[in-house]
């Protein structure tokens, strides 16, 4: 049972008990001779998406220290092991491959399932990430053998996890059954503790339908409480919920707060049966530690930059919770490097070499990423950014009807220098591993969208069929109502020379940080007949190679009312 209940039932009793005896004093002698709890310790994290090595950037930081590599993690996580002495779980909340570097997204994600195998990893839930080659992918990285296109293809056998995937709620439509093992049963000194996973329900949203065949997905809360039904049946009192699900604290809560706690994390833990005691969560990338409906709530953000240190207590009778606290540990990089972590990203890294090395494309001149000033703001486009939008576009132009792109310029990381380009450098410039996502936007929506610039700061950088202008003098929206923005000419809007009709539909894709709403642009999350494409540096690489030798396009897509006065 939950730490509330236990704490009603406590109080139910002694009330019983004095009133029918009166007060009965616990000698020191009693108290000593109960059976001690038994203490343990789980080490969680989420959304590793084969961060082998120390993420660069803002990605390899974390409450304003550099954080992250998994031969510095397996050092942290064995610490952590020697500190609690024994009773130690290591568990995982889903996504810990998928959107991967290259040096694991290569060998599609078999250097880390083998590492942190190797660091001790017990039990893990599947994310939406899980499925990005679909449910036979899944399997095969589960319980090994060589991929069935790409062989082995580091040279040796791949012998599969050396953890357990859970998956709760993710069925085989055919015949209603578990893709995976929904539960397990992990007893710790006589006691039995439960862990259930599961990912978001929404899965079949922001995966590919092809990742996502045959499957159905089921509400979160509904199907952990039917799970943990099944459990107590089977005299299991401490229940975990692994869930690839999760929230978000206001930007003033540190790694250890809970504060302002928003998302669809708050209302699952709300709907969960009280027996459930700790719901290890993700997705969303962020950190927190929260009690929500008597529950323990955590999330190590993300990259295994954290590891959530998670303490219990257990009756030795009954099984039950009689305490949970949490601590999330930054994984600095000031301790040892664990020798076969190293080992391990030394082997791929030299399979990888020809690989990173295979050239892609042509650019007949430099292509860079900076951002042209627009009366006085980076506002503008820039020309590798063109060129991400038209391969976006020329991916999706066909199968999905799309007529226009957009590309956030956080998106594109680094610069292109004239000359060949290696797979490498390609994927040094759009390292995120995002599904292009093409959907459905009214006109009017378009001009709410791009309004949205001006109140989030960033541009969407369009693909060549998209040409609008900008009056400096306009009005800018609010947060709460972009659309009022007048920032964007009315009637400059064009798609393929056209001025765009406000009540026409028209097909847009973007990439699916861009569709759920990323940088601020919630406007796109209305648009209707989603559907989830291919990654977003597979069509890069694509167009780099169809188009070589590709040239810097021309800065004339967003233009302002100073370049084009008034009729």
């Amino acid at each position: 049972m939950s730490i509330p209940g236990m704490r009603r039932a406590a109080v139910g009793l002694t009330a019983l008990a004095v009133a029918a005896l009166g007060a009965v004093a616990t000698t020191p002698e009693q108290a000593d001779a109960r059976p001690k709890p038994v203490d343990v310790t789980l080490l969680a994290l989420n959304d590793f998406h084969g961060n082998l090595e120390p993420p660069s950037g803002s990605s390899g930081t974390i409450a304003g220290q550099p954080a992250g590599g998994v031969e510095y993690l397996a050092t942290h996580l064995a610490e952590l092991r020697a500190a609690a002495k024994k009773n130690t779980i290591t568990v995982a909340a889903g996504d810990l491959i998928g959107a991967s570097p290259l040096l694991s997204a290569a060998f599609h994600d078999e250097p880390t399932i083998e590492a942190l195998s190797m660091a001790g990893l017990d039990y893990a839930s599947v994310g939406n990430h899980e499925f990005d080659e679909g449910a036979a992918e899944l399997l095969r990285i589960q319980n090994g053998g060589c991929h069935p296109v790409d062989g082995c293809a580091d040279g040796t056998p791949y012998r599969g996890a050396g953890f357990q995937y859970l998956s709760a709620n993710a069925f085989k439509t055919a015949t209603g059954r578990p893709l995976m093992a929904p539960y397990a049963i992990h007893k710790v000194q006589g006691v039995k503790v439960g862990f259930i996973g599961m990912t978001l329900e929404g899965t079949p949203q922001i995966v590919s339908q092809q990742g996502v065949a045959g499957l159905t997905f089921t509400d979160e809360a509904e199907t952990a409480n039917r799970y943990a039904r099944e459990l107590r049946r089977k005299g299991v009192q401490t229940i975990v919920v692994l869930l690839h699900e999760g929230g978000a604290q206001a930007a003033t809560g540190g790694i250890n707060d809970c504060v302002g706690m928003t998302g669809p994390i708050v209302d699952i833990a709300n709907r969960m049966d009280p027996s459930i005691d700790v719901v290890v969560s993700g997705h969303t990338h962020q950190a927190y530690n929260c009690n929500i409906n008597g529950k323990l709530v955590t999330s190590a953000s993300s990259f295994g930059r954290l590891v959530t240190d998670i303490d219990l207590k257990i009756d030795r009778r009954t099984g039950d919770v009689l305490s949970a606290a949490a601590n999330n540990v930054v994984v600095t990089r000031d301790v040892a490097k664990d020798p076969k972590q190293t080992a391990l990203i030394d082997h791929y890294k030299t399979v990888l070499g020809p690989v990173a090395d295979r050239q892609v494309g042509v650019t007949s001149q430099a292509l860079t990423k900076t951002q042209e000033t627009l009366f006085g703001t980076t506002l503008g486009e820039s020309p590798l950014g063109n060129v991400i939008a038209d391969a976006q576009l020329a991916a999706t132009d066909d199968e999905q009807d799309a007529v226009a792109a957009f590309m956030n310029p956080g998106g594109v990381r680094a610069d292109l220098d004239a000359g060949p380009v290696t797979y490498e450098e390609a994927f040094t410039v759009q390292p995120f591993a995002n599904n292009l996502v093409t959907l459905d936007l009214t006109g009017a929506q378009l001009y709410c969208v791009l309004e949205q610039q001006f109140v989030t700061g960033r541009t969407l950088y369009p693909s060549s069929t998209v040409g609008y202008v900008v009056d400096p003098a306009g009005a800018t929206g609010t947060a709460a109502d972009p659309c009022a923005g007048t920032r964007v000419v009315r009637g400059s809007l064009t798609i393929g020379g056209t001025a765009v009709d406000t009540a026409a539909t028209y097909r847009v894709t973007v990439n699916n940080f861009l569709s759920g709403g990323g940088d601020g642009f919630s406007a796109l999350t209305a648009g209707t007949n989603q559907v989830t494409g291919q990654i977003d540096l597979d069509a890069f690489v694509a167009y780099l190679t169809a188009q070589s030798p590709v040239s810097a396009p021309a800065l004339d897509r967003i233009r302002t009312t100073a370049e084009v006065p008034a009729a």
